[in-house]
């Protein structure tokens, strides 16, 4: 399970960021996971839970929001988003499409004290 080597590296991610502010606890973590990110969202709230304690986000809250897929249609220019992963156009049926969003996992915001 690759989960656990990436909230591996997002608490670190985290801990330097509150060192940086000076804060000496964080209790929120928001990311956003695409659905074509490749991370099962449910592994990543496992391993969060499991690798946060002795860290300083061990009281804190993850709150995941998943990233639909973001399209646009080099064709028609249709640009829409879909729960689906589907790379033809629905408004032409155009194979030739841009992934726009939905790939990626980004850290979105702290709350630190």
């Amino acid at each position: 399970m690759h989960e656990y080597s990436v909230v591996q590296a997002l608490l670190n991610q985290c801990e330097e960021i509150a060192r940086q502010n000076d804060a000496e606890m964080i209790s929120k973590v928001i990311c956003k996971i695409g659905i074509m990110s490749g991370i099962e969202i449910h592994l990543l709230q496992v391993a969060f839970d499991t690798f946060k304690e002795g860290t300083m986000c061990d009281k804190a809250e993850f709150i995941i929001n998943p990233q639909k897929l973001k399209l646009k249609c080099r064709d028609c220019k249709d640009e829409y988003e879909i729960d689906e992963i589907i790379y033809k156009c629905r408004n032409c049926g155009s194979l030739s499409m841009d992934t726009i969003d939905g790939e990626e996992m980004y850290l979105m915001s702290l709350e630190m004290n």
